[in-house]
């Protein structure tokens, strides 16, 4: 008798409360941040995605190298925001993308630099963050320099003082970092014009996770829910994203 009413509650509260998926991500505003509505326009999308097929997404704010590594061991269900490497297929599963990044070089004002492909970096120290999926191309070019740090600002600190010559992010990430860290530095820099690329953003799980390709399935379900009803749209332009 026990038994069948603790299983029943355990039911009850599935059904009442849904089965929980635990996100990871590092602070990426607008897209991530505890201190947005929402947590961010990234974090909205997948919680609502989720909650159509019957999920509660806990998200988890910590460095990118621990949140993917936690997600690659499976100590996270997922990663809210990855963009597609060669390298990341060997242990991530990619569902279908939802949103789109443009990546773009952060250079001191004044800077003549224009990116006009890779041959454009001979020579330069190029600020990257650690773990960030920027391309093979690029990460595996060799006529220049990449400088790790743990995220975008300390590569900004050092731009200004001429300790790198660029760093890259999307644009509406680094505004939007610079305004909410350190205004001043958006006085002392600018963006290049022409990108590095144009990354898609994917909700992604690790293969080592029994339950990888339920969970991706149930997000592809869900985003196409969200965006058949006009729920994806709404969330846009309630993040001014649209």
């Amino acid at each position: 008798m026990k038994l069948i009413l603790i299983l029943w509650l355990s039911l009850l509260t599935s059904l009442c409360f849904g089965e929980k998926i635990t996100a990871a991500g590092d602070p990426w505003p607008p897209f991530l941040s505890p201190d947005l509505p929402n947590q961010g326009l990234s974090v909205a999308i997948v919680t609502e995605a989720f909650k159509r097929e019957g999920y509660d997404l806990t998200m988890n704010f910590v460095p990118w190298a621990r949140a993917i590594d936690g997600v690659k061991k499976g100590s996270y269900d997922i990663l809210v925001s990855t963009w597609w490497t060669e390298e990341r297929t060997k242990f991530l599963l990619y569902s279908d993308p939802y949103l789109e990044n443009q990546i773009k070089f952060i250079k001191r004002k004044g800077d003549n630099f224009e990116y006009n492909g890779l041959a454009s970096l001979d020579g330069k120290k190029v600020g990257i963050v650690r773990g960030y999926g920027y391309g093979d191309d690029f990460m595996n070019a060799t006529n220049f320099t990449h400088h790790e740090t743990s995220n975008l600002i300390k590569n900004l600190k050092k731009l200004v003082a001429n300790r790198i010559d660029l760093t890259l992010e999307d644009e509406i990430v680094a505004r939007a970092l610079i305004m909410s860290s350190d205004p001043k530095i958006m006085e002392q820099v600018e963006f290049t014009k022409n990108m590095l690329s144009t990354k898609k953003v994917h909700v992604t799980s690790g293969l080592k996770n029994k339950k990888h390709k339920e969970i991706i399935e149930a997000f592809n379900k869900g985003l196409k829910a969200i965006k058949g009803d006009g729920t994806f749209d709404k969330i846009l332009k309630e993040h001014n994203i649209k």
